[in-house]
């Protein structure tokens, strides 16, 4: 995806600890800045103030991490989120991790695809999602501004 597909973005810093022996982002670390994409995606769309204080459980089902180039210490990187599919349980989010760049170009690092399966914490078993979560996500992701544009293209 392009950067103007995601309504979301969040930049940090690459730490050294988060660096191997090659001078490159560890393997691992890019899984941990999925989490902080997800994390922050679901803080900006208001997922959790939504839930009216109901509890919102998921477990991570799969997560695919696809390299595309490396990743510097003291580095700024964008992480962008988004979410492509729900199911009954479970929801898919894609997460992009570009190198920072003001410009809006792509510097495309890794992509990371997450399934999150909706659980009861007792049993650990899933649930239905909440019928207000599909759309609460579709209409944050909407602001994105390629959507945006082909909106006002549209003449809508």
């Amino acid at each position: 995806m392009a950067r103007s597909d995601f309504a979301f973005s969040h930049r940090f810093r690459v730490r050294w600890s988060e660096t191997d022996a090659q001078g490159v982002v560890f393997n691992a670390r890019y899984l941990d800045y999925a989490d902080v994409a997800v994390t922050e995606y679901w803080r900006e769309a208001k997922f959790r103030e939504m839930a009216g204080g109901e509890p919102l459980e998921f477990h991570v089902k799969k997560a695919t991490v696809t390299w595309f180039a490396p990743i510097l210490p003291d580095e700024l990187i964008d992480v962008m989120a988004r979410t492509i599919a729900t199911g009954r349980t479970s929801m898919t989010q894609i997460v992009e991790i570009h190198g920072a760049r003001d410009d809006g170009a792509d510097d495309l690092r890794a992509t990371v695809d997450l399934v999150s399966v909706y659980v009861d914490l007792e049993t650990h078993r899933p649930m239905p999602l909440p019928e207000w979560v599909a759309p609460a996500f579709v209409d944050f992701d909407k602001q994105a501004p390629a959507a945006v544009a082909n909106l006002e293209t549209s003449g809508v």
